[in-house]
C-alpha cells in the first residue's frame, strides 16, 4: 500500500462514525399521559423524593369550551451542545462518545450551576432524603448508573449532594437493553436507536416532516425529537 492510499484510507477511518449515536423519539400522538415512563424510570434507577429523571409536563391550552390538555414527556435532552457541560467549573458533567450527557458523581460538588443552565429543567438536586420509611430496604440498594455500582445510600455519599438526570439507563444500554421508559410505555409512544444507523427507526423519524425538538432555537441541539 503507498503512502498516498495509507493516509487516505486514515482518514476515511478518523470520519467514520465509531460506535452508536443513541437517540430519543417521543411521538406524542400516541402519548397516552400514563406516567409509566416516570414510574418505571424511578423504579430502574431507585431515584428519591424529589428526583424524577422522567416527567411529564401538561398543559392546558384553547379558551372555553374549546380546552385540550398537551402532554409533553421530558427527559434528559441529551444535548450536543449542553449548557450543562459548559457551565460546570470542576468538569463533572460532560459527553460521552455515544452521544449521552453524563455526570461523574465522585467528582461533583453540588454547585447546581448545571441546574441553572439547563434550559429543559431536566436536572434534579439529591438531597438526601428516602423512601425507606415506606420502602422497607430501599436504602441498602442503589442502581448501577452509569454502570457503577455503589454501596448503601447515606448522607456523604455519592450520589447524595450530587446533581442527577436522565442518562438513558447507560447501564441497560451496556447490557444490550433499551431504557426502561422505552421498554415499559404501554403506548409504544418512544423510539430508540443510533442515529449513526441510517437504517434504524430512529434516523427515519427524525427525517420525517413531524419531526421537531423542544427549544431548538437555543441551538443546544438535543438528542431527543418529537413527532407531532
Amino acid at each position: 500500500m503507498s503512502d498516498a492510499t495509507r493516509a487516505a484510507s486514515a482518514r476515511v477511518a478518523a470520519a467514520a462514525p465509531r460506535g452508536p449515536k443513541w437517540a430519543m423519539v417521543i411521538d406524542l400522538a400516541k402519548c397516552v399521559g400514563c406516567d409509566t415512563c416516570t414510574v418505571s424510570c424511578k423504579a430502574e434507577n431507585r431515584t428519591p423524593p424529589g428526583v424524577s429523571y422522567n416527567v411529564l409536563v401538561e398543559e392546558e391550552v384553547g379558551a372555553f369550551p374549546n380546552v385540550r390538555r398537551v402532554r409533553i414527556p421530558r427527559p434528559c435532552m441529551q444535548c450536543d451542545n449542553a449548557p450543562c457541560v459548559q457551565v460546570c467549573p470542576v468538569g463533572a458533567t460532560f459527553k460521552m462518545d455515544n452521544g449521552i450527557v453524563a455526570i461523574d458523581y465522585d467528582r461533583c460538588i453540588g454547585c447546581r450551576y448545571c441546574m441553572a443552565a439547563c434550559p429543559y429543567g431536566a436536572r434534579s438536586f439529591d438531597f438526601g432524603e428516602s423512601y425507606e420509611d415506606e420502602m422497607e430496604g430501599f436504602d441498602e440498594v442503589q442502581a448501577p448508573e452509569y454502570g457503577i455500582a455503589r454501596g448503601r445510600r447515606e448522607r456523604g455519599s455519592s450520589p447524595v449532594g450530587n446533581v442527577r438526570k436522565c442518562h438513558f439507563c447507560f447501564h441497560r444500554l451496556e447490557r444490550g437493553e433499551e431504557p426502561a421508559c422505552v421498554e415499559t410505555c404501554v403506548a409504544n409512544a418512544r423510539y430508540f436507536g443510533d442515529l449513526n444507523d441510517p437504517n434504524s427507526v430512529v434516523s427515519q423519524l427524525v427525517a420525517g416532516p413531524r419531526a421537531f425538538r423542544l427549544k431548538e432555537e437555543l441551538g443546544t441541539e438535543p438528542r431527543v425529537w418529537y413527532l407531532r
